[in-house]
C-alpha cells in the first residue's frame, strides 16, 4: 500500500490518452489498492490512473459517505447517456477549485472489475457525474476544459503561482534559532 503522487493541472502528462489494459494481474491489483489509498487520503471520491501518471484505462470511485463502497473500472466505456444536469465539480488534479459543469444526467457504463469480469452499471446523480469526470481523465480531458478560456487561464495562473511559492519554500534553508 502506497500513497501515490497526484499530477496537478497544468501538468502536460494529464493530457495523455490512456490505453486499454490487456492483462489483469497482481501488479495491476496492487495499483488499484494504491489508487484507493491515494484517493481516500487526498480525500477524494474518484481517481483515474492518468492522475497518478499511469496511463492505462483504470479508475477507482467511492461516492459513499462511509467510504465503504469502492468501485473499480477497468477499460470503462459509456454505452448510453441520457438527460442533462449541471453539478459543481472539483478535482484532485485541480486542487481548491470548484465550478459548475454540464454532464449527462444518467449513464450506462460497461467495464471490467479487478477480477477481470465484465459488468454493466446504469446510474445517475453524483456517481454518474464522477464516472464521466474520471473517464474524461482517461481521455486526456479535465473539468477545466468545460470552462471558459478566461476561467481556465485564471485557475492555471493561480496553480502555477502556488507551485512556485511551494518550490521557493522548499528550497529555503531551515532557519536557526
Amino acid at each position: 500500500m502506497a500513497i501515490l503522487d497526484i499530477l496537478c493541472f497544468p501538468d502536460k502528462r494529464l493530457r495523455t490518452k490512456a490505453t486499454d489494459i490487456q492483462t489483469i494481474d497482481d501488479d495491476l491489483r496492487l495499483m488499484i489498492t494504491d489508487m484507493f489509498d491515494t484517493m481516500y487520503a487526498a480525500p477524494g471520491i474518484g481517481l483515474a490512473a492518468s492522475q497518478v501518471n499511469f496511463h492505462k484505462r483504470l479508475m477507482v470511485i467511492d461516492v459513499s459517505e462511509e467510504k465503504n463502497q469502492p468501485l473499480c473500472f477497468i477499460n470503462p466505456v459509456i454505452t448510453h447517456k441520457e438527460g442533462v444536469e449541471v453539478m459543481q465539480e472539483g478535482c484532485l488534479s485541480v486542487p481548491g477549485f470548484y465550478e459548475n459543469v454540464e454532464r449527462a444526467e444518467s449513464i450506462t457504463v460497461k467495464a471490467l472489475d479487478k477480477q477481470g469480469d465484465t459488468f454493466e452499471l446504469t446510474t445517475d446523480g453524483l456517481l454518474a457525474v464522477c464516472i464521466q469526470h474520471e473517464i474524461d481523465h482517461l481521455d486526456g480531458k479535465l473539468f477545466v476544459d468545460y470552462l471558459s478560456p478566461l476561467k481556465r487561464n485564471r485557475i492555471r495562473s493561480k496553480l502555477e503561482r502556488q507551485e512556485k511559492e511551494s518550490a521557493n519554500l522548499k528550497s529555503r534553508p531551515a532557519s536557526t534559532l
